[in-house]
């Protein structure tokens, strides 16, 4: 499906929110690296998405009404057998049941599970006055905790997709600390300019959010995406 239809097929549904299916289609369509997402149903449909990725995979709640999936119990690690991902699959249902009732949930996505790698977060929000305004820093639970990001607003120039990446406090970790594997820093620069290009091209996209995205000494990878869609088509 294409950006418009995707979009398109969620404002006829009622929602501004994207599933991270959907947000992850999109932003593969612009360029940016995102992990393998299958939908299933069932825990046995699960298990065949498990086997077509290949093993370990990661479970996540498949929802429209929740967001944050963790605190829903809504997501399962490094499942390696095809036990495990039946076993996951029934356990993240129980868990949702208990923790957000009311919530409509249309199964799992099953994931390629990423290798370790450095935690980035990439966003974007539109300031009323200045427009769409990239945001990058530290990712995972180390944003909240750090409040470690760079901003600068849309359109970047690669200049400004440098010193986004290099001003945060954390750089030292992506250069490689203490003989940790260093970052590719060209790959989260293409990303940086891949979403300024994307959401200039998009003003219907309001918000996104890839966190965390894993920088790698060889790339970078998505591996969960939250968008927001204005309701209507601007005019």
């Amino acid at each position: 499906m294409s950006i418009a239809s995707i979009i398109r097929q969620a404002r006829s549904e009622g929602r501004t929110l994207l599933t991270e299916a959907e947000s992850k289609a999109i932003l593969a369509e612009a360029g940016i690296p995102t992990t393998r997402t299958v939908p299933a149903a069932t825990a046995e449909e699960a298990v065949r998405a498990a086997e077509e990725l290949g093993f370990p995979v990661v479970l996540k709640v498949a929802s429209r009404d929740i967001t944050h999936k963790s605190d829903v119990g809504g997501v399962r690690l490094d499942l390696r057998t095809p036990d495990q991902v039946r076993e996951a699959f029934h356990a993240i249902m129980a868990a949702v049941r208990r923790a957000s009732p009311d919530a409509a949930v249309q199964g799992v996505t099953v994931q390629e599970m990423a290798r370790p790698g450095t935690e980035v977060i990439i966003g974007m929000t539109r300031d009323p006055q200045f427009g769409p305004v990239l945001m990058f820093g530290l990712g995972g639970i180390l944003v909240e905790l750090l409040q470690d990001v760079s901003f600068r607003v849309v359109p970047l120039t690669p200049r400004d997709a440098d010193e986004m990446i290099r001003e945060i406090k954390g750089f030292p970790l992506l250069e490689g600390y203490r003989g940790s594997e260093p970052a590719d820093l060209a790959a989260l620069r293409r990303v940086l300019l891949n979403l300024s290009a994307f959401v200039e091209a998009h003003p219907e996209v309001k918000e996104l959010d890839l966190n965390p995205m894993i920088a790698y000494r060889d790339g970078a990878l998505a591996v969960d995406a939250r968008m927001v869609v204005d309701e209507e088509p601007r005019g």
